[in-house]
């Protein structure tokens, strides 16, 4: 088991571990109790009363963050030639098709979101060992599977985010930076806890939101009360 640091004993000074807090006053405690030299990303862990094995009880989407994520993301579209110039102007990084499936294939995959069009997604469909594990394959589900490709680029720069369930019922995401005023983390929390409970499958019984963490890079996680979410 790994050694705590100095700062992360300091930390878990300031709140109790096994106390829920209002989303108003963990945000506030992970801003307090984050002493990274960067800017780091504040995240979420939902635990959802959900058995992801099964394929009506998966819960994936996407969301636009009121204040976006505070990264530049990088955005890859793979299209063909007649699309390319929709795509660049709505600025992604990377435009292209057959040189960047080799270039995936080839080991690349230093971008954030993969954009691409339904006649091609059989040729994308191939990298979807690459792309898969990393959370980058494109899903029409999630709006990264379209002929709209500019309006895609043009959300995921503005904060779109993309989410879904793990094997364990957990869902990750990363929500804004440390650097955020707190109620700015708190409205990206809030509309992307509102889609996770808009996502709720109808085959998933009892209770669904089992537990909330908000943490920020190497800070140790404080828990929320689901219930301060409407009211936040």
């Amino acid at each position: 088991m790994a050694k705590l640091t100095k700062k992360h004993k300091e930390a878990l000074t300031k709140f109790e571990k096994s106390k829920q807090y209002s989303l108003a006053e963990a945000v506030k405690l992970v801003k307090d109790i984050t002493y990274t030299k960067f800017d780091a990303s504040v995240d979420i862990s939902v635990r959802l009363g959900v058995d992801p094995r099964k394929a009506n009880q998966m819960v994936r989407g996407s969301v636009t963050l009121p204040h976006g994520t505070g990264k530049d993301l990088k955005v890859l579209v793979l299209c063909t030639p007649d699309k390319e110039e929709e795509a660049k102007a709505a600025g992604a990084d990377y435009v292209g098709l057959d040189d960047y499936i080799q270039k995936i294939k080839d080991g690349w995959t230093d971008v954030d979101v993969v954009i691409t069009m339904p006649s091609v997604m059989p040729k994308v469909g191939a990298l979807g060992r690459i792309l898969g594990p990393r959370g980058l394959m494109p899903n029409p589900k999630t709006g990264t599977v379209t002929m709209e490709v500019g309006q895609a680029v043009s959300a995921a720069k503005a904060g779109k985010i993309d989410f879904k369930v793990d094997k364990f019922g957990i869902v990750h995401s990363s929500i804004g930076k440390v650097s955020f005023d707190a109620q700015k983390l708190v409205d990206n929390i809030t509309e992307t806890m509102h889609m996770i409970l808009k996502l709720k499958p109808a085959a998933a019984k009892g209770t669904y939101v089992h537990s909330i963490y908000v943490s920020s890079t190497m800070s140790p996680a404080v828990a929320v009360d689901p219930k301060s979410i409407t009211a936040a």
